[in-house]
């Protein structure tokens, strides 16, 4: 039986490990040594709740699948039919053709062909390589169209530190506001968070937050959240200059444990609706090509072995 999720890549670098996905382009795993940085699922699932796939070329969601263009309404699918939004881009469940791949890196490519609700031709590729600092993903987008298109990447990886159970893990994120939501998970205001449950600045419990929301306001430079577990390991997701949003979700519905936690957290070069707002959006050119990258990265699950390991 064929994987569900296409063609598997295996990537190995020292101690760490991945498997890519054709597709989504998504990552299935992530290890350091015996150890989970990603949840993982098995080869013959679909990704749960999107986990490990692109968001390109808008993550997040478009409230009613709407939008406009020079004045002239756009109607995307809606693929979150229960509450009729058009969620996480075009590709999510579309299969990547295989650029190049060593031992240690994959790069795959997706075109984004011109649609009424998008009206854009788009090259798309997107470079999973594992190296001394943990997983690094570049995505680069060409506007291969007559008019220019307006672009934002992200991406959903859930993540974990091996068998410790998310609820005793501590999440900081240094995001200054967050959005406001209605009961479709719409954007409705942007708020901060300095004084309330949402300030995740300083590090919260897992186990006491219930979220399914987007930040902004991040630090200016390259930004890092990270995951840390009690006994000083910690993965931490950056994002280069680009990603200036990112969502965090307490998924209870898809976790390793039944009844837990799996921790999403998602980055962004661009917020909820931004096909609407205009917030983050790049507006590419007939020609542009746009690169951008993030990654994850384990820290103090090996002290001097782990650099060692590469040395």
């Amino acid at each position: 039986m064929r994987p569900a999720t296409g063609e598997q890549y295996e990537l190995d670098f020292g101690d760490l490990s991945a498997t890519i996905t054709q597709v989504g382009a998504g990552i299935r795993s992530l290890r350091f040594a015996e150890s989970d940085l990603t949840e993982p699922y098995g080869v013959h699932e679909q990704p749960p709740s999107a986990c490990g796939i692109v968001l390109v070329p808008w993550p997040n969601r478009v409230a009613d699948g709407r939008w406009e263009l020079d004045g002239e309404p756009r109607q995307l699918d809606l693929t979150e039919p229960a509450k009729r939004n058009a969620i996480h881009g075009l590709l999510r469940r579309r299969p990547y053709e295989l650029v190049d791949r060593t031992d240690s890196t994959v790069t795959q490519s997706a075109t984004i062909f011109p649609e009424p609700g998008y009206p854009f031709l788009l090259e798309t590729s997107v470079t999973h390589e594992l190296h001394t600092d943990g997983l690094q993903v570049t995505h680069a987008i060409v506007n291969a169209g007559d008019r220019p298109a307006p672009v934002a990447v992200g991406a959903h990886p859930y993540l974990r530190i091996a068998d410790v159970t998310p609820e005793q893990l501590t999440v900081t994120v240094a995001a200054r506001s967050r959005f406001e939501v209605d009961a479709r998970s719409n954007v409705v205001a942007q708020l901060p968070v300095e004084g309330t449950d949402f300030d995740l600045s300083a590090g919260r419990r897992v186990s006491d937050l219930d979220l399914d929301t987007g930040f902004a306001d991040l630090p200016d430079g390259p930004v890092e959240h990270v995951l840390a577990a009690d006994d000083g390991r910690r993965v931490v997701l950056w994002g280069d200059d680009a990603f200036r949003y990112v969502q965090v979700f307490t998924h209870r519905s898809f976790a390793t444990k039944p009844g837990g936690v799996a921790l999403a957290i998602q980055p962004m070069t661009a917020p909820a609706n931004a096909l609407n707002s205009g917030t983050g959006l790049r507006w590419l050119e007939p020609g542009e090509t746009w690169t951008v990258s993030w990654g994850i990265r384990p820290e103090g699950f090996g002290g001097e072995a782990y650099l060692a390991s590469w040395g």
